[in-house]
């Protein structure tokens, strides 16, 4: 299967050559054009009802992802995700997979497995848990991110604090940790929260923006037009 990622860094597109037969799994929603004999199959993500369940209601991305499979000669599928970004695409092998914010994930190749990671609502936040996807086997994995991606390579023992909605996802050879950032004081008055501690050997993959933040400021924007109108 062949790929090309056009027109990064702003607006990216993830653009899929598959030979006949060949499959490529996309996020539900991803898809932005595909050729006539491309054939699609919905089906979830997690094999538990209730974890599948789960990341819909808790982590408010959809469970549910799609196989596109070429049909009768060659054919071509295009993904992107909502957020202005870079789009990176990552090789996986046995033993050198990646955990992955779940709103990261846009499409994989057949012999990707992907698993949700729960670690609870005691031991951090990603908006609204660190509910991420970890993604292992053999293939290739395509990433979206809000801004630029920035990489890290950290060698053993290296550690690098990243806050969490600027995290996209790292090596699943690293360690990490969620914390607060210093004390209580700090994680609420700092403007940060928490963050997570990563310690290689291993990638990290950060975003430049903060979805977040940025919803805030374009409400700073809104708020005054909306108050207007409930006071006519």
């Amino acid at each position: 299967m062949k790929f090309e990622i056009k027109y990064n860094p702003s607006y990216a597109m993830v653009v899929a050559n598959l030979e006949q037969g060949e499959t490529i799994t996309a996020e539900s929603g991803a898809l932005t054009y595909m050729t006539p004999n491309i054939e699609v199959h919905t089906r979830k993500r997690e094999k538990s009802l209730l974890g599948s369940l789960g990341l819909s209601l808790i982590g408010g991305q959809s469970f549910w992802v799609n196989d596109y499979t070429a049909q009768n000669g060659q054919g071509e599928a295009a993904f992107v995700a909502a957020p202005v970004g870079d789009i990176k695409q990552l090789d996986i092998a046995p033993g050198s997979g990646y955990v992955i914010q779940k709103s990261a994930y846009i499409a994989s190749t057949q012999g990707i497995d992907l698993d949700v990671k729960w670690e609870g609502f005691t031991k951090g936040l990603f908006g609204q848990g660190l509910f991420m996807i970890k993604a292992t086997g053999s293939g290739q994995m395509f990433i979206n991110t809000f801004g630029a991606i920035d990489t890290h390579k950290l060698e053993a023992g290296q550690t690098l604090i990243v806050d969490n909605f600027h995290l996209v996802g790292f090596s699943e050879s690293c360690s990490y940790k969620v914390t607060r950032l210093g004390g209580l004081k700090e994680t609420l008055l700092s403007g940060e929260g928490l963050v997570t501690q990563i310690t290689g050997p291993g990638e990290v993959h950060i975003q430049t923006k903060n979805l977040q933040e940025f919803t805030e400021w374009l409400w700073t924007l809104l708020a005054p037009k909306v108050r207007s109108e409930r006071g006519r």
